[in-house]
């Protein structure tokens, strides 16, 4: 007996078309479905993502706590909770507009070490400290959980601020 199967996800039922061959050379099918346990965050079209708790220091001084899912960078997670962090170049290293400071020197001694090309952007951002990174590079991990981050009190911005680069 020929036998061949695919299925298709619906909602919270997966769906199994069975095609069998009969005796006299025809084919007929068999449908079963299977009811799969999902989450309702998942039937909601998001999956659960474990977080980590990321306090943002605004340069009037203001602390906003939000929580930010593990993989993603301080700097989208940033714009997802209306926290001012520029991020002109949408974080392709090619500026220093999301330039964070870590209050915490354990918490920046977590952190993978800088690049040569994120290094090069940190010269040129306002108010560099010794623990200062990039907010496009700094992402959650779960050990940097209660992690606080200053925001500069400017940021230099040269498409922005009017910089017109001399010709060599």
């Amino acid at each position: 007996m020929w036998r061949r199967a695919f299925g298709q996800a619906h909602g919270f039922r997966r769906v199994r078309r069975d095609w069998i061959s009969q005796p006299d050379g025809q084919r007929s099918s068999a449908i079963s479905t299977a009811v799969l346990m999902r989450s309702k965050a998942e039937a909601n079209g998001k999956e659960d993502k474990e977080t980590i708790e990321v306090t943002f220091i605004t340069k009037e001084g203001d602390r906003k706590t939000i929580r930010v899912p593990v993989g993603m960078s301080m700097l989208e997670a940033a714009h997802e909770n209306d926290i001012e962090l520029e991020g002109a170049c949408e974080g392709s290293l090619a500026c220093s507009t999301c330039h964070v400071i870590v209050k915490d020197e354990k918490f920046y001694r977590m952190l993978k070490e800088p690049s040569d090309e994120e290094n090069d952007m940190l010269d040129l951002a306002f108010g560099l400290t010794e623990t200062s990174r990039l907010g496009c590079q700094v992402i959650a991990k779960p050990e940097l959980n209660g992690m606080e981050l200053a925001l500069p009190a400017a940021t230099r911005n040269f498409a922005v601020d009017g910089h017109v680069p001399k010709p060599h």
